[in-house]
């Protein structure tokens, strides 16, 4: 049943999401219009037609108003070893663009978002995973805003489980031509895709490890093609590393028990794309959905990135997470 739900859900166009929901509210306002007008009991008219007040409400704003808010959130992080020339480094991080949602009006969230990276003069840039939506071509016509951004030591990303070919229907060879494609745009764009690998970035004689994991899911709905050995390979105890990974359950299940590595910047809930009361889909089924999560001196943060297959936010925008690494004195 579960698989049968994914495969649906990953089948249709984001604004055909929209076009059943107006029709599913449509159905049910026109069906609680005739309990009003034939109910005699009030109790039973205002229990129904409040709450399809208010979800309306949540719809229209969460579809036309809530989809393109966007926010710079800014970070500060104290290390104990982190190496003295890489006090005040900043990591711009971004995530989840889904670039096949952000098409039309929608674009303008894209354009504000690489607006705001550029602004922040950062040392790098990390993509975490999730650029497209189903299919490589979506990336075609946003390549020369992707291309437009900039930082001291480059764009590093990683691989999501929407990069990879699991989300349209073909052969197994479309699909592995698929995946060829996709890593070609990226290096097209001048991103460095990280892949169970890891690069140096130095100042002096002194250096931090930027790692890129790839999709580390739970293996049944997602990817679990994470190799922490790999990725990690050749690491010294006293590197201070910056680990990149997609989905943030591999930090509880993977990162926190088998490395040292002191910071993980992930993405993939979208912090749900809904928070009410403080409370999300997200953060029922993951256990860090969204924000800074700390264990003994190692951190986590998971951005609510930037879009989703479906184009509604309601209390949680989108956004870019500006991280500032300090020595601590």
């Amino acid at each position: 049943m579960s698989s049968i739900f994914t495969t649906t859900y990953t089948r249709l166009d984001p604004d055909t999401y929209i076009y059943i929901t107006w029709a599913v509210f449509l159905i049910l306002t026109v069906l609680v219009g005739y309990l009003w007008r034939h109910s005699k009991r009030r109790w039973i008219k205002w229990a129904t037609a409040a709450p399809l007040l208010f979800l309306w409400l949540v719809f229209l704003y969460g579809t036309y108003i809530g989809v393109n808010e966007f926010k710079v959130r800014h970070i500060e992080l104290a290390f104990d070893d982190l190496p003295e020339a890489f006090d005040g480094y900043k990591i711009v991080q971004f995530s989840d663009a889904h670039v096949g949602t952000l098409t039309g009006w929608r674009q303008a969230l894209l354009k504000e978002a690489i607006d705001s990276i550029n602004a922040q003069d950062a040392d790098l840039v990390a993509f975490t995973g999730d650029l497209q939506n189903k299919i490589p071509s979506e990336i075609l016509p946003v390549m020369d805003l992707l291309k437009s951004i900039k930082a001291k030591d480059g764009v590093y990303s990683v691989i999501g489980n929407h990069d990879y070919p699991m989300y349209f229907k073909g052969t197994e060879i479309e699909k592995y031509d698929s995946m060829n494609v996709r890593v070609a745009l990226e290096e097209e764009l001048g991103w460095q895709l990280l892949v169970n690998e890891r690069r140096s970035i130095r100042r002096g004689k002194e250096r931090i490890l930027i790692a890129g994991m790839d999709n580390d899911g739970d293996g049944d709905h997602f990817p679990q093609n994470g190799d922490l050995q790999e990725t990690l390979y050749g690491m010294s105890r006293n590197d201070f590393v910056v680990m990149l990974e997609h989905d943030p359950s591999s930090w509880g299940r993977k990162i926190l028990r088998h490395s040292h590595t002191q910071l993980t910047l992930s993405g993939h809930t979208h912090g749900g794309q809904l928070s009410f009361l403080g409370l999300s889909p997200a953060s029922l089924k993951y256990r860090e959905s969204y924000g800074l999560y700390h264990m003994d001196g190692r951190y986590l943060y998971v951005t609510s990135g930037l879009s989703g297959l479906i184009p509604f936010r309601f209390g949680i925008p989108a956004e870019i997470a500006v991280i500032t690494l300090r020595k601590k004195k």
